[in-house]
């Protein structure tokens, strides 16, 4: 799934997008967050998509919460007296 997703600087500034697209995966997460199911997605706002792409941009941002959270805990202990 990680190949569906692609990180270029000359696109978008750098954010991440469905890979082969100019979609950020900002913008399908918010409409996953509005309660627009997977098939409304594709049919009303980007036919481009599949449904793994979808699924593909909801998995990116539990990695990056992943990361982000291990980092923060990382931190704390190393900062601890």
């Amino acid at each position: 799934m990680k190949n569906r997703i692609a990180v270029n600087p000359q696109i978008h500034f750098g954010k991440p997008c469905v890979a082969g697209t100019r979609i950020p995966v900002q913008s399908v997460l918010e409409l996953v967050r509005e309660g627009i199911g997977f098939s409304e997605i594709i049919q009303d706002y980007y036919p481009d998509l599949e449904p793994d792409d979808i699924r593909a941009c909801v998995q990116y941002a539990i990695d990056v919460m992943a990361v982000e959270v291990r980092s923060v805990w990382e931190f704390d202990i190393l900062s601890e007296p």
